[in-house]
C-alpha cells in the first residue's frame, strides 16, 4: 500500500459533488502533482485528503491507517502538513513567530527543525524578525512551507505554491520542494504551472471534472501528445 492512498473519493459542497471517484496515491519521498483545467476539482481533492471536505464515498489511508473520519487537526498529528493557496501566513507576526506557530503540536525542542528550515530557506533567517506581511510573495510562500515543515510532516501538501510568483522564484521553490522530498517526505501538490510541475513529478494526475483523466509518471504525461495538446498548450 502507498504511504498515502486516497481512493475513489466522492464529495463536494452541499448536495453537489465535485469529486467523482478521484484516486490519489503517493509513495514515501515521492513528488505527486495534480494538474488540470480550472474547476477540475484539484483544490477540492486536496481538501478532501486533508479532511476539510467530508466524503460521501471513498476512503483516505495514511501509512496503512484509515483516517477518513479524522479531523484536519488529528491528521496533522498523524503526519500531514497542509499549505493553502491564500491566507497561509500570519502577516502581523514575525517570520520566526510564524515558524514557532508551526510547532504548536510539539512538546519537544523544535529549534533543530527551525535551523533546518533556515538552511532550506536562508532568506528567512535573514528576515526572521520581520513581519511576514512585509515580505514578497515568494518569501511568504517560503514562510508558509517552513511553518508546515515545523510540524515534522511525513506528507506535505501544497496548494498552488507558485501562484503569483515570478518564474525565477517558481524555479527556486521547485528546487526546495525537490530537496524536501529527498529527505523522505512525500509531497502532494496542486500546481497551475503544469508543465514545470510535471518536470519534477514522480507521479502526475490530470483531473477533469473531479475524476482522473490521466495518471502516469510526470515524464510520461509530458510526452503524451494528447495531454500536451489538451492541457499543456501543445
Amino acid at each position: 500500500m502507498s504511504y498515502l492512498d486516497a481512493s475513489n473519493m466522492t464529495g463536494g459542497y452541499g448536495r453537489a459533488d465535485i469529486l467523482h471517484g478521484c484516486t490519489l496515491t503517493v509513495e514515501r519521498g515521492q513528488i505527486a502533482v495534480i494538474v488540470g483545467p480550472n474547476g477540475a476539482g484539484k483544490s477540492t481533492a486536496m481538501k478532501a485528503v486533508f479532511g476539510m471536505l467530508p466524503l460521501r464515498g471513498g476512503s483516505v489511508m495514511l501509512d496503512g491507517t484509515d483516517i477518513t473520519a479524522m479531523s484536519p487537526q488529528d491528521r496533522v498529528k498523524k503526519g500531514m502538513g497542509f499549505v493553502p493557496q491564500v491566507n497561509n501566513v500570519f502577516p502581523t507576526m514575525s517570520v520566526e513567530e510564524n515558524l514557532e506557530m508551526g510547532a504548536f503540536i510539539r512538546d519537544d525542542d523544535f529549534h533543530d527543525t527551525m535551523e533546518q528550515v533556515y538552511t532550506l530557506f536562508p532568506i528567512l533567517k535573514d528576515k526572521r524578525h520581520q513581519n511576514a506581511g512585509e515580505l514578497s510573495g515568494g518569501q511568504r510562500q517560503q514562510v508558509a512551507v517552513g511553518r508546515a515543515l515545523m510540524t515534522q510532516p511525513k506528507l506535505l501538501m501544497l496548494d498552488e505554491p507558485t501562484a503569483g510568483v515570478s518564474p525565477i522564484v517558481m524555479d527556486e521553490l521547485f528546487d526546495r520542494i525537490i530537496e524536501v522530498a529527498r529527505t523522505g517526505i512525500s509531497i502532494l501538490m496542486v500546481e497551475q504551472n503544469a508543465r514545470q510541475a510535471l518536470e519534477i513529478a514522480d507521479r502526475g494526475y490530470v483531473l477533469v471534472q473531479g475524476t482522473n483523466r490521466y495518471t502516469d509518471t510526470g515524464k510520461a504525461l509530458l510526452a503524451d501528445p494528447e495531454v500536451r495538446r489538451t492541457f499543456l498548450g501543445g
